[in-house]
This record gives structure tokens, C-alpha cells and sequence, in this order.
């Protein structure tokens, strides 16, 4: 895997994804939708629960208990009649009326870094495109132009994984993500001996601790007077994107907007209903920017206080699994009660996912291996129809017996429950129209 060496987001805030200004949602709504669309009480939005390392299927959403791959865990009911789960999720079984699970997705990705380029763009790392992944695409088609938030966050991703799954590609660095709390492969979420909130910064949203006000309105006031003469000198596409995104910044920064990071604000004893955890506070911090109309977050699941290396669990899987699955529970559940009791949740269209699954055979190190050929992913909120499961697999876990599913139809049906078109249109890098999603929705599992 690439490295993704740490953001200084000082610099992307200068010089990266803040810009909202400019843009068109022309192109994929009819006329009469667009001023709904402009309306924030219509706003739409999109949170991805990605659980880098490629969660085991087997050991949550796709048990099997009668068989010898099916492990330790025992399956628990839900509150849909015939829907199980593993006994690690129960706040979500009693919710599963709201989930729509396909234990029927298969790829052919199974390094990490390809198979998270595919999940999160439909396309495999290849050629000369620079593929934006699926967040930097919703948000350029959601963003409200009066925003001051960024169209899209990334919470807590792991910074082991290639840089461009994550990027906006050829859309450009208006649509690049603000990254929160990124951390790096084997870092724990909260330190064992932590007994307080993991913390959730964005740096830069304040002048520095000597720098007054006055002070910081003569140096923008200068920056101001040496830009207009750069751009007086240097006319062009390129120069007047970058003073959009600076603006756009700057409109950030001195505004009531950075308040959505400020976590302190809520009750002590909402944090612990999300968990204390990086997990948990993101789930969190993922309500709050949605509240304030960001219309794409992302919250990274990938360290636990009790396994350091995520997902990826090719040995002791049960009791990192256990522990990952306890922290996905209480943040899952608690944001998606939070979001029904705000009247947010048939807004807010949401995805769990991983790069892959992992095998259904048991390996000699108590582990479980990397298995792009059957596994699961879930869909909630907006836009979906919960309480079904789509797919089925074999007894052994092995095999895809029903209703094989491509990461391309997930993601149309994504689009689709947002009331975006999945084939709507972006110029790539090279001068080629490319869809968002080259293919077709999966209609049983949109509302």
C-alpha cells in the first residue's frame, strides 16, 4: 500500500477543498426540482461507515452457525422475523428494519489498496484517468452553493491507504476531503489507559494563539492586495479556482460554521451512548456536519483500542472482531436513532463497507483471510428499503447462490436512493464525459 503522508491542514485550507462557489447543479435535476434542491430542509446526504481491512461477513451480517466456518460467535434475532446477525450487534438487530443487507457483493480485488480504489470509485486503479472517488462525486452534485462547511468530510481514515481512493480526482481539489482525525495503521482509536473522549480536531480553524485580530485582518487584508495583482498578472481557470477555494476557506474559518467540530457542545452522556472511541465521536461529529447540511461524510472504523490492526484480522479475528463489532454497535445504532429523532434519517442515505470480506475457512493463526468472491455490505436511511437481506451465499460461506452483486450496482444504488442519476456526467482529466456510475441501481432495495 502508498503511504498518505499526514495533511497539513493549514496548507489545504489555503490551497485545496473548501471552494463551493461557481458550480452548477444543472445537468441532473429538471428545472422545477433544482429550487427544492436548493432548499437545505431538502437536502440530501450520504454517510459512508467504511471499515478499512475488509470486515469478516461471516462474523456479522452473514452467519453461519451450522457450519464449521461459522466460528465462535453465536447469531442473535433482529426485529425483522428471519433476519440474524451476530450476537456483537445487538443495538442494531433491534433496528434492522431500517437495514437493507446484500450478502451477495463479489469483486476480484483482494489487495487493499486496489480493492479500496474499486469500493470507493467503481473502478480499479488503472490507466491515465484520475478517478474521483464516490464522495467527491455526490458532493460536487449536493453541494448548496450558499454552504460554509466542506461538501465532503473524511473522519478517522486510515492514512496506510492509497491517497487517491480517497480523492477527488479529476474533479479537482474543490471536491478533495477534509480529513478529521486521520490515523495510521496499528495506532488504537483511544489508548487503554484513555478514560476520556478521543478528540476530533480540525487544525487552522483559529489564528494562532499570539495573533490577534487586528493582526489577522492586516495580513488578510495584505494577502488580498498581493492576490489581486497576482491575478492581474496570471488570468485564468486555474487562479480564479484557487482564490474560490481560499475564499470559501476563509468564510469557514470566520464564521459560526467551525462550531460543528466542537464536540464539547453535547451532553456527556450522548458521547458515551456513540462511544468514547474515535469510531463513536465520528458518528457523532457525522450527525452534527449533516445537521449543518454537509451533504457526504465518512467515518473510518479501521484501529480499536483492542485491535490494532483493525479488520484485517489474518489472526486472533473473534476477539479483535468482538471488540471492533462492540464500537460499531453502540456508534451505528445511536446515530441512526439520532438522525430518526432529529427527522434526518429519511434524508441521510448510509453505507457500511469495506474493501472486502474475509474468507469463510478459519486459518491455523484463529484468523480469517482476504475473500473478494462473496461477502456483504449494508445499506440504511434515505432512499433504501430496510428490512430485507438481498443476495444469499452458500452453506460454507464460499459462494454466491443468489443475486450476484458488483460494486457498481452498490454504488448506483447509492445515487439513486440520493435522487442523484448514477449516470450523470463529469469531463475526466484527459477530455472524456464519464458517468458517476456506469450501471444500473438495484431496485428491490430502493425505497
Amino acid at each position: 500500500m502508498s503511504q498518505l503522508n499526514p495533511i497539513d491542514r493549514r496548507r489545504w485550507l489555503q490551497s485545496t477543498g473548501l471552494g463551493l462557489c461557481g458550480m452548477s447543479m444543472s445537468g441532473w435535476l429538471p428545472a422545477f426540482a433544482q429550487k427544492l434542491a436548493n432548499d437545505p430542509k431538502r437536502s440530501r446526504h450520504c454517510i459512508v461507515l467504511w471499515m478499512g481491512g475488509g470486515p469478516s461477513q461471516t462474523d456479522t451480517f452473514d452467519m453461519k452457525p451450522n457450519h464449521e466456518n461459522g466460528g465462535e460467535f453465536k447469531e442473535i434475532s433482529t426485529n425483522v422475523p428471519g433476519i440474524r446477525f451476530s450476537e456483537h450487534l445487538p443495538q442494531l438487530a433491534k433496528q434492522a428494519d431500517q437495514l437493507a443487507i446484500i450478502r451477495s457483493l463479489s469483486t476480484k480485488e483482494g489487495d487493499h489498496s486496489r480493492g479500496s480504489h474499486l469500493m470507493r470509485t467503481g473502478h480499479p486503479p488503472m490507466g491515465l484517468e484520475q478517478y474521483p472517488s464516490i464522495g467527491a462525486a455526490l458532493a460536487k452534485q449536493l453541494v448548496l452553493p450558499s454552504a460554509t462547511l466542506p461538501p465532503y468530510v473524511s473522519i478517522a481514515p486510515s492514512l496506510g491507504i492509497d491517497q487517491a481512493a480517497f480523492g477527488p480526482g479529476f474533479l479537482g481539489p474543490k471536491f478533495a476531503p477534509l480529513i478529521v482525525g486521520g490515523t495510521r495503521i496499528g495506532t488504537p482509536a483511544v489508548a487503554p489507559e484513555t478514560e476520556g473522549f478521543a478528540e476530533l480536531k480540525v487544525e487552522s480553524l483559529s489564528p494562532p494563539g499570539k495573533v490577534t485580530s487586528s493582526q489577522m485582518a492586516s495580513r488578510l487584508e495584505l494577502w488580498k492586495s498581493m492576490e489581486n495583482h497576482f491575478l492581474a498578472q496570471h488570468p485564468g481557470e486555474t487562479t480564479n479556482a484557487h482564490r474560490s477555494v481560499y475564499d470559501s476557506a476563509l468564510r469557514m474559518t470566520q464564521g459560526d460554521a467551525a462550531g460543528a467540530f466542537n464536540l464539547s457542545e453535547e451532553a456527556d452522556e450522548v458521547r458515551e451512548a456513540y462511544g468514547k472511541g474515535t469510531f463513536g465521536q465520528g458518528c457523532l461529529l457525522a450527525r452534527r456536519l449533516v445537521e449543518r447540511g454537509v451533504p457526504f461524510v465518512e467515518v473510518s472504523l479501521t484501529t480499536s483500542s483492542n485491535a490494532n490492526f483493525g479488520w484485517d484480522t489474518h489472526s486472533n479475528n473473534f476477539e479483535s472482531v468482538a471488540a471492533l463489532s462492540a464500537e460499531l454497535d453502540a456508534g451505528w445504532a445511536t446515530l441512526m436513532t439520532d438522525l430518526r429523532d432529529r427527522g434526518l434519517l429519511d434524508s441521510t442515505t448510509i453505507i457500511w463497507m469495506g474493501e472486502f470480506g474475509r474468507t469463510p475457512q478459519i486459518n491455523g493463526q484463529a484468523g480469517r483471510d482476504h475473500f473478494p468472491r462473496a461477502w456483504s455490505c449494508v445499506l440504511a436511511g434515505g432512499g433504501i428499503a430496510g428490512g430485507q437481506v438481498y443476495g444469499r451465499t452458500s452453506a460454507d460461506g464460499m459462494d454466491i447462490e443468489e443475486d450476484q452483486t458488483s460494486v457498481t450496482e452498490v454504488l448506483a444504488t447509492i445515487c439513486a436512493a440520493m435522487g442523484v442519476p448514477p449516470d450523470t456526467q463529469n469531463i475526466s482529466n484527459i477530455g472524456r464525459p464519464i458517468a458517476i456510475v456506469d450501471d444500473e441501481p438495484i431496485k428491490q432495495l430502493l425505497a
